[in-house]
Order: structure tokens, then C-alpha cells, then sequence
């Protein structure tokens, strides 16, 4: 880990593109302002940590569970299947070959 000492109004450049400056330290707060194109994502460490475990959790829906909501839908009158989903009345997939 590289570690800066820097002052307020004092910036640290990461690449090209990627400005932190520190706008304020107010006794062991410090308050960073970043500079970052829009295609970079910025977040504080427990919300990325967050983002990531529901992404996680999300991966793992499998057919039968799209197929179950599906077939909820189709209950309550929806003809459509979710986008990417099989409709109810499909034949079963064979099992996911495991990598």
C-alpha cells in the first residue's frame, strides 16, 4: 500500500484522469473530493462491498426460479414470460454441466 501525507486543497493523481483532493480534516474526519470520468464507478468500501453481494446473490437465480415466477405471472393474468426466461409450459432443461 502506498501511503501520502497530504494537506488540505492538496491533490494526489491516480493515472491520467483520477483527481482526490483533500477539501477538509475536521479532527480525525477527512473529507476527499474525486475527479473521475464517468465510466469509473466511486464508491465508499461497504457500499462497493454491498453492490458486489447482491450482484453475487443475483447470479445464482436459477431456471426454476424464473420459471416459478413465470408461472406466478402467468396466474395473475400476464401472457409474457420474463425476458429470458422459458415459458411455464416449457419442457425442463437438462441439469447445468458444472465448470
Amino acid at each position: 500500500m502506498l501511503v501520502l501525507s497530504r494537506q488540505r486543497d492538496e491533490t494526489i493523481m491516480i493515472g491520467d484522469d483520477i483527481e482526490i483532493t483533500v477539501v477538509d480534516i475536521r479532527g480525525d474526519k477527512v473529507r476527499l473530493g474525486i475527479n473521475a470520468p464517468r465510466s469509473v464507478q466511486v464508491h465508499r468500501k461497504e457500499v462497493y462491498e454491498a453492490i458486489q453481494r447482491e450482484n453475487a446473490d443475483a447470479s445464482r437465480v436459477q431456471v426454476h426460479d424464473l420459471r416459478a415466477a413465470n408461472h406466478s405471472l402467468k396466474r395473475l393474468g400476464r401472457r409474457e414470460p420474463l425476458p429470458g426466461a422459458a415459458p411455464v409450459d416449457a419442457p425442463p432443461l437438462p441439469p447445468a454441466a458444472e465448470a
